[in-house]
């Protein structure tokens, strides 16, 4: 496993202490480990949101443009 050394702010660090405090973690590296899971998953999602935008855009399925589709969607979640 490779190992980083890493900085922190203060409220950062803190709420790192925290969740390894509250035992929801055994480590900080365990904690920044599941973070970047996390992280890499929902790159993974967005990806295939994209893909899929430009697959309905390029089809013709749709005349409006992936902007416009994204514009839609954000505000749908507000």
């Amino acid at each position: 496993m490779a190992r980083q050394s890493i900085s922190f702010t203060k409220p950062n660090d803190d709420w790192l202490k925290e969740q390894v405090d509250s035992q929801e973690y055994t480590s900080k590296s365990e904690l920044i480990n599941d973070l970047v899971r996390q992280a890499r998953k929902q790159q993974a999602e967005i990806d295939w949101i994209r893909t899929k935008l430009d697959d309905a855009e390029q089809s013709g399925f749709t005349s409006e443009s992936k902007q416009e589709i994204l514009a839609q969607a954000k505000s749908s979640f507000k």
